[in-house]
């Protein structure tokens, strides 16, 4: 975290944030959470208007993940520049942020891997094994956008669709245009957990995201934070297509 980023949580929470997961005291969990060896490797890109900073959950993955790369920015001109490393992006995944047809989607699945045309790859178990990292854009759904827009070298991976069958652990907190929207931290945990064929690995990134919601309850309850009023907005998936609040 730079020291921009350091004074708006100052300034906005009234006390110093943490170095690592970037939140007030009153709201870093960083000691209670379990760290997680992961195998895949987790590249996360942040859109630099992303303002939630009371809510977001993309520092405290990489906090928890033995494996990940935390990246502030609009544009990298490879992956290997974004990583600070020797990396193909055919090797690697983005959790595509397109609208993908339910019908057409293995129901036993809650993570699918597509082709880099967008069509379910028939051998799912073997396109996993290949996978050795995964992008994840952090922001709002326009700011994820422009993220996928601005490095062309994504559409070099592979693509991988969430399909979960839990909600989000945010429930009233936060209002998401579609059923399968997850946290930041919820999606790499799910998307690795069947990579790696480990639950665990899930379980523990939501472990730590409940008690992260829990010590915001409990803020508020005892005025030390302002709650952010849940806002509906009108989103536009790949296509185009401008959803109605709430849908």
């Amino acid at each position: 975290m730079d020291a921009e980023d350091r004074a708006d949580i100052d300034a906005e929470a009234g006390e110093s944030a943490c170095p690592h997961c970037g939140k007030p005291s009153t709201l870093c969990v960083c000691e209670r959470v379990a760290p997680v060896e992961n195998r895949v490797e987790v590249l996360i890109l942040q859109h630099p208007q992303e303002q939630d900073r009371l809510l977001g959950t993309a520092r405290l993955a990489g906090r928890q993940l033995a494996r990940a790369t935390f990246r502030i920015g609009l544009s990298w001109p490879s992956l290997a520049k974004a990583l600070g490393r020797e990396a193909q992006p055919a090797d690697w995944a983005v959790l595509y942020l397109g609208a993908a047809n339910a019908a057409e989607l293995p129901a036993n699945r809650e993570v699918v891997v597509l082709d880099k045309k967008g069509a379910v790859i028939a051998d799912q178990d073997a396109a996993l094994r290949r996978i050795r990292g995964v992008v994840v854009f952090d922001g709002t759904w326009a700011q994820a956008k422009t993220l996928w827009w601005r490095n062309a070298w994504v559409l070099k991976a592979r693509r991988l669709v969430l399909n979960p069958k839990q909600r989000s652990l945010y429930g009233a907190l936060r209002r998401e245009p579609r059923r399968e929207s997850l946290s930041t931290i919820e999606a790499i945990g799910l998307a690795l957990s069947a990579i790696e064929g480990r639950a665990e690995i899930g379980g523990a990134l939501r472990a730590g995201f409940a008690a992260m919601l829990d010590k915001y309850r409990a803020a508020i309850a005892a005025g030390e934070v302002k709650p952010d009023a849940p806002k509906e907005s009108p989103r536009r998936d790949w296509r185009g297509k401008r959803r109605r609040p709430g849908k």
